[in-house]
């Protein structure tokens, strides 16, 4: 289980991200490359990190399914993802 404290800084930098997200585009398309250096460093989605929904786990991360690897296979071998089960052949 990841700590709260990194569970809470990365949906901080998804709320900067997605608050100077236009600001951003509009600077880049000007090419007003100082006004950019002074947004934020958090605001930048380069620095986004993909987190486990369930436990916050940052590696094994299964972006179809927004979960970790192992959390998937729990879930998974209790029937609770739909459409999604054991194979066997």
């Amino acid at each position: 289980m990841a700590k709260e404290s990194m569970k809470a800084r990365e949906a901080k930098r998804q709320r900067l991200v997605a608050k100077y997200a236009a600001k951003r585009a509009q600077l880049k398309k000007e090419g007003n490359y100082e006004a950019l250096q002074a947004l934020p460093h958090n605001a930048s989605p380069v620095r986004l990190h993909n987190r486990c929904k369930l436990s916050g786990r940052p590696k094994g991360y299964m972006r179809q399914f927004g979960i970790s690897r192992i959390d998937f296979r729990e879930l998974a071998s209790a029937g609770l993802i739909p459409g999604v089960r054991k194979a066997s052949w």
